[in-house]
């Protein structure tokens, strides 16, 4: 009958028991088992008397010498210590009908056992696994007929086969010594279904609160029980982007544009930029980013929001340089044309034809015209100063002549004011007769010399 009922459960045990770690442990710290058991007398003492066969003979003889009923016939509890040691009781009940190879009318046994095991699973398979195999020491008393109650010194082999994380089939024999002669030595072997409880998970994960990091929120095992809510591979805790799924070299957060830039850090997060633009691009590579480069595809300063700087004149002056950025100039004179030797004796040329009235600074009307190209060629070089000149000849005082020539300066530089010449470009300065360009002893000369000329300002 044992070998029916055990034989084909040890052969489907070893088939369907998976690889992964499971069973009593400081998680489950509770471990139930019930089952059946089995009383043999005879392979327990040495001596060779009519009802032994000598220690450990035809051990697991199960026709000929093992007492068993069919049905539930013992129970066993137990509480992890620690470190493979657990600490637990075991009661018993059965008939005795045969007592080694001697038949005896059916004896009530009963048993309590208490027992002290290490189990050798985490040795053999690294923490966890499905094989476990143990030894236990202990005692407990016993109950044979109508015997008086004996104690007994146990000692037990035993061996889990782990079905799942919580369930087991457990497999055990126990020399049972007595040490009297009159009460019996047996073997008692059990076989049962094995349970462990008792460890707490609050938060539901299959990760026991002992071990879980994060025990009031749903985890993961790899991460100690946390969360890895976007489920990147990096825990909630030490995830920048907890929500949205990243990178590691990113500290969990997204680079949707793949420009090494984490989109947090990125103002332009789905166009790829650069990291001296936090993430925007910079199309002409100017320093301004697209989105403010007023010419994105045309290299220009940031003051210029982005766009070169023109030169209309083509003078190679900028127009943000060019004081004259219309008008063709030199570098020299910030783009506006210079008043070149030829030019400045057109003007005077045409100055020095201008008319007075008699010792007087008014100006004739027939030399409105003159001044007035004069006025003209002088516009064309707004960037130049220009001194007007009075100049006398000898006939008179000194100082009458000195006057005359401020008066007869200062009119014209008034009138060449009154054309649009602005008064910052234009000075006015008399010499009396301390110039003279000819001689003052014919009437020819004094002639040149009562004149007007213009000069220019550095």
């Amino acid at each position: 009958m044992i070998k029916r009922i055990f034989l084909p459960i040890l052969f489907f045990t070893a088939l369907l028991v998976p690889d992964h770690s499971f069973g009593q442990d400081k998680n489950n710290p509770w471990y139930i088992s019930i089952g059946v058991n089995a009383v043999d007398t005879y392979p327990v003492d040495e001596d060779n008397r009519p009802l032994t066969g000598g220690f450990l003979n035809e051990m697991y003889n199960f026709e000929d010498h093992w007492n068993i009923i069919p049905s539930l016939s013992t129970i066993y509890v137990g509480h992890y210590i620690g470190s493979g040691f657990s600490l637990g009781v075991r009661g018993s009940l059965n008939k005795i009908d045969k007592l080694g190879d001697v038949s005896v009318d059916d004896l009530a046994y009963y048993a309590v056992d208490g027992m002290f095991t290490y189990s050798f699973r985490d040795a053999i398979n690294g923490e966890g696994g499905w094989f476990d195999p143990y030894l236990g020491l202990g005692g407990g008393y016993n109950f044979v007929g109508d015997q008086p109650s004996f104690g007994t010194a146990n000692g037990t082999v035993g061996l889990k086969l782990w079905l799942g994380e919580s369930v087991n089939l457990n497999l055990s024999s126990t020399y049972k010594h007595a040490f009297e002669d009159k009460y019996v030595k047996h073997m008692q072997h059990t076989a049962g279904i094995g349970f462990v409880f008792g460890g707490t998970d609050s938060d539901g994960d299959g990760i026991f609160d002992k071990d879980d990091e994060c025990p009031d929120t749903p985890g993961l095992e790899e991460f100690n029980g946390c969360p890895d809510t976007d489920g990147d591979g990096i825990k909630d805790s030490e995830d920048a982007c907890p929500e949205v799924a990243g990178l590691p070299e990113f500290n969990g957060c997204p680079d949707t544009d793949g420009d090494g830039i984490a989109d947090p850090n990125d103002e332009c997060p789905n166009t790829a930029g650069i990291a001296a633009l936090n993430g925007c691009p910079d199309a002409d590579g100017d320093g301004v980013k697209d989105s403010e480069d007023e010419c994105p595809n045309e290299a220009g300063p940031e003051e210029n929001n982005g766009c070169p700087y023109k030169d209309q004149d083509n003078d190679g002056v900028l127009d943000k340089d060019d004081e004259c950025p219309t008008v063709l100039g030199t570098v020299a004179n910030n783009g506006c044309p210079e008043v070149t030797v030829a030019v400045l004796e057109e003007i005077n040329v045409q100055v020095r034809t201008v008319l007075f009235d008699l010792d007087k600074a008014t100006i004739r009307k027939e030399s409105y015209e003159t001044l007035n190209s004069v006025a003209e060629i002088m516009k064309e070089y707004p960037n130049t100063q220009f001194l007007i000149e009075g100049h006398t000849d000898s006939q008179g005082s000194d100082a009458y002549n000195m006057n005359l020539s401020k008066e007869r300066a200062a009119s014209v530089k008034e009138y060449l004011e009154g054309q649009g010449l602005p008064s910052s470009r234009l000075s006015s300065q008399g010499f009396g007769e301390t110039r003279p360009v000819a001689t003052n002893a014919t009437a020819a000369g004094r002639q040149k010399n009562r004149r007007v000329e213009i000069s220019l300002i550095d």
